[in-house]
C-alpha cells in the first residue's frame, strides 16, 4: 500500500478521508475502552498489583508523552505523517493481542510484571503515532470544518464508550459473581477484541489521505527552548503542572478504592463514570462560551474550587453504613467532577493556544505537552508510594453531645488508606491554585462578576426551560397581586 503523501487532494479525497478518520476513532475508541480505565485496573487488582504498580499503570499514558519528540524528529526528517502513524499504530496494537493471549495460552506466567513492559510500548507506540496524527489532522480537516467535524467524531466515540463500557461491565461483574475462575480469561478476550479493533482502524488510517507539507529543519532543542524562555508561558507551565500533579496524585486511586476498600462492582464504577461523562458532555458548551465571553482563567478560577470540594468530598466516602447514601454522596461527586472539568480541561488547552505565539503555536503547545506530561506521570507513582505508607493508618474524629437523659455520638469524619490521598490532593490543589494568580491573560474578568453572571443565566434558562421556572414566575405573580391588594 502506497503511504507516501499526495501533491493535492481533490475534494472526493478529502471526503473519503474524513469518513475513513471516523472510522478509525469508532475502532480506536473500542480499543481504548476495552483496555483502559477501570477495566485495566481490575485486571491488574486481580494480578495482584500493589499500589506502586497501579500508580505505575496509571501514569504510563501520560509518562511517554515525553516521546513526542521522537514524532517530531520523525516528522521533520521523513515528510511522511501517514507513513509514522501507520506504522506506530500497528506497533501499538499488536501488543494487545498478545497480551489478550497469555492468560489463554499461559494462564501460569501472566504476572503484573510481565504486562507492564507491554503495556510500556503500548502506549509509547501510541505516543508517537498520535503526535503525527495531530499535525496530519490539522492540515486534512478543512479549517472551516474543524470544530463541527471533530465535535462529530468526538460524540460518536463518546456514545460508543458509554454504551460499550456498561455493557462490558455488566458482563464482567456476571463473570465474576458466576464463573470467578474464568475472569483472567475474560480480560485476556477483551484485549484480543481491543486489538483487532486498533488494527482496523490502522487499516482506515492507511486508506487515509496526507497532503504534502514540507517541514522546516530547524535545531529541535533550540525551536523546544523558545517556550521557556516566555515568562508568562512559563508561569502557566508551572501552574498546569502543579495541578496536573494534584489532580493525578489522587484522581487514579478512585477506582482502586472503589473496588477496594468499598467492594464495588464495575457496573457501579462505570456507571459512575459515565454520570461524570454526561455531566461534561452537557455542560462543556456552556463553559465554551462564558471562556469565549470573559476569560480562561477566569473559568478556571471557578471550576478549581469546585474539583478541590469534589476530593475532600471523597474523603467522606464510605463512611456510612447503608450503600446507597454512599452511592449517593458518589453520584454528586462525580457529577461536580463532570461539570469542574469540563471548563478546566477545556480552559487549560485553550489559554496554552491564547498565550502562544501565532507562529511558534506548535513549538509552545509540545512544550507544555512535554512539561505537564512529566509532572502527570510523577504524580500517580507518589500517589502509590504514599498509599502504600497511609494502608493501615486512621485518623478518626466523632463528636458527642452528652445530657442527663441520652447522650448522642456523631461520627464526622475517618480518614484511612486512600482518604489521606484524596485529601493530601486536595491541598497540593489549593496551593495550586494560587499559583494562577501570577499567570496574564488578555480581557481577564473578576471571577466574582463571573460567577454572578453565570448565576443570574442559569436561573433565566431555568425560567425559560423548565417547571420549576414557571413556578417560580408563579410565585411572583401572586406575590404581586396581594401587594397590590394588601400593601
Amino acid at each position: 500500500m502506497n503511504l507516501q503523501p499526495k501533491e493535492l487532494l481533490t475534494e472526493q479525497d478529502v471526503r473519503r478521508g474524513l469518513k475513513m478518520v471516523i472510522g478509525d476513532g469508532l475502532a480506536s475508541e473500542t480499543m481504548t475502552t476495552l483496555t483502559g480505565g477501570a477495566f485495566i485496573i481490575a485486571m491488574a487488582i486481580l494480578l495482584g498489583a500493589n499500589n506502586v504498580q497501579l500508580g505505575l499503570i496509571a501514569a504510563l499514558p501520560t509518562m511517554v508523552n515525553v516521546f513526542q519528540l521522537i514524532s517530531i524528529w520523525l516528522v521533520r526528517r521523513f515528510n511522511n505523517r501517514r507513513g509514522i502513524t501507520v506504522i506506530c499504530s500497528l506497533l501499538a496494537r499488536l501488543p494487545l493481542i498478545f497480551i489478550g493471549m497469555l492468560p489463554l495460552l499461559m494462564p501460569g506466567i501472566v504476572t503484573i510484571d510481565l504486562i507492564i513492559p507491554i503495556l510500556f510500548f503500548y502506549y509509547l507506540s501510541g505516543a508517537v503515532a498520535g503526535a503525527s496524527w495531530n499535525s496530519w489532522m490539522k492540515d486534512l480537516v478543512p479549517e472551516k470544518q474543524l470544530g463541527a467535524f471533530f465535535a462529530k467524531r468526538s460524540s460518536l466515540m463518546q456514545s460508543l464508550n458509554v454504551a460499550l463500557s456498561l455493557l462490558v461491565a455488566l458482563g464482567v461483574d456476571y463473570i465474576r459473581k458466576h464463573y470467578p475462575a474464568f475472569e483472567l480469561n475474560l480480560y485476556g478476550y477483551m484485549f484480543i477484541v481491543a486489538g483487532i479493533a486498533g488494527l482496523t482502524g490502522t487499516l482506515a488510517l492507511a486508506s487515509t489521505p496526507e497532503p504534502k507539507t514540507i517541514f522546516p529543519k530547524e535545531n529541535l532543542f533550540v525551536m523546544l527552548s523558545r517556550p521557556l524562555k516566555d515568562p508568562n508561558f512559563r508561569r502557566l507551565l508551572v501552574f498546569n503542572s502543579a495541578w496536573v500533579f494534584a489532580v493525578n496524585i489522587a484522581a487514579p486511586f478512585f477506582t482502586v478504592f472503589m473496588m477496594r476498600s468499598m467492594g464495588l462492582g464495575l457496573s457501579y464504577i462505570i456507571g459512575l463514570n459515565i454520570l461524570s461523562q454526561v455531566s461534561s458532555i452537557f455542560t462543556i458548551r456552556v463553559w465554551g462560551l462564558f471562556a469565549d465571553r470573559y476569560s480562561n482563567k477566569t473559568i478556571i478560577a471557578i471550576g478549581a474550587p469546585i474539583y478541590i470540594l469534589c476530593l475532600i468530598g471523597w474523603c467522606f466516602v464510605g463512611i456510612y453504613t447503608q450503600l446507597w447514601a454512599n452511592l449517593l454522596l458518589l453520584a454528586v461527586i462525580h457529577l461536580l467532577m463532570g461539570f469542574a472539568n469540563a471548563g478546566i480541561n477545556l480552559s487549560l488547552t485553550n489559554i496554552g493556544l491564547k498565550l502562544a505565539p501565532t507562529a511558534d503555536s506548535i513549538v509552545y503547545l509540545s512544550t507544555k505537552n512535554i512539561v505537564t506530561a512529566v509532572f502527570s506521570a510523577l504524580a500517580p507513582l507518589a500517589g502509590g508510594v504514599l498509599a502504600d505508607y497511609f494502608t493501615g493508618r486512621h485518623l478518626k474524629v466523632d463528636a458527642e453531645w452528652g445530657g442527663p437523659r441520652w447522650t448522642k455520638a456523631l461520627h464526622l469524619i475517618e480518614l484511612q488508606d486512600f482518604s489521606f490521598l484524596f485529601l493530601f490532593g486536595a491541598l497540593l490543589a489549593l496551593i495550586a491554585v494560587n499559583r494562577l494568580g501570577r499567570v496574564k491573560e488578555t480581557g481577564e474578568v473578576e471571577k466574582d462578576v463571573v460567577v454572578r453572571i453565570m448565576r443570574s443565566t442559569l436561573r433565566h434558562n431555568l425560567k425559560e426551560s423548565f417547571l420549576i421556572g414557571n413556578l417560580m414566575n408563579g410565585y411572583s405573580q401572586i406575590r404581586n397581586v396581594f401587594r397590590r391588594k394588601f400593601f
